[in-house]
């Protein structure tokens, strides 16, 4: 067991150490993307399935609360995945692959930025949730894992693939990323005079 272990701590290491290596430039691109949004109005609107739908709520809690600053003026964000009337209603009237697209051809504007969730990068309802956001003209997020699957076949504003096929060390990696960049939302929106 203690093998197990050592060989978990050591691939999610691994992990994050790629991303200081390769990703850097990618992470900052996200933050940018999403202070732009703030500061014209736009708001962050995520969506993923299962463990990446819980990502995706985790990170929009820490948008609209706060990560480090407590009394901060909140940040509108919204995830796709929280109320259940409207996604049984979407899936049990036209389909689950419409879950989260019909919310975006409801929700979402050309302000907005849509981060979109899939650890395989093959989920019907999140291919069809980046279609619809860019029908709108919405700025696209895409995070995903190594072969980016269908999700790399889109054109969007940026896609980042986690260098792993294991699904725990995606989404530990997508985690990191929604982290630094609630961080830096906060540090960058609350330091300018035109957001306190």
């Amino acid at each position: 067991m203690e093998e197990r272990i050592k060989r978990e701590l050591t691939e999610a290491s691994l992990v994050t150490q790629s991303l200081v290596n390769n990703h850097i430039a990618d992470i900052k691109k996200v933050v940018e993307l999403v202070i732009q949004a703030y500061k014209e109005g736009g708001r962050v609107v995520m969506l993923g399935n299962g463990g990446s739908a819980a990502d995706a709520q985790h990170i929009v809690a820490e948008l609209v609360n706060y990560l480090y600053m407590p009394g901060r003026p909140m940040l509108d964000a919204l995830s796709l995945t929280v109320n259940t009337s409207v996604m049984t209603a979407i899936g049990n009237d036209i389909g689950y692959e419409n879950l989260f697209s019909r919310q975006i051809e409801s929700l979402v504007t050309e302000k907005d930025v849509v981060i979109a969730i899939s650890t395989s990068g093959n989920s019907p309802n999140v291919l069809k949730a980046i279609e619809a956001a860019k029908k709108v003209n919405a700025k696209i997020i895409g995070w995903t894992g190594k072969t980016g699957g269908k999700m790399a076949l889109i054109d969007m504003d940026l896609l980042i693939k986690i260098p792993s096929t294991d699904v725990a060390r995606i989404q530990e990696a997508h985690m990191k990323i929604g982290h630094i960049m609630c961080s830096l939302v906060e540090k960058e929106l609350f330091q300018d005079k035109r957001f306190k």
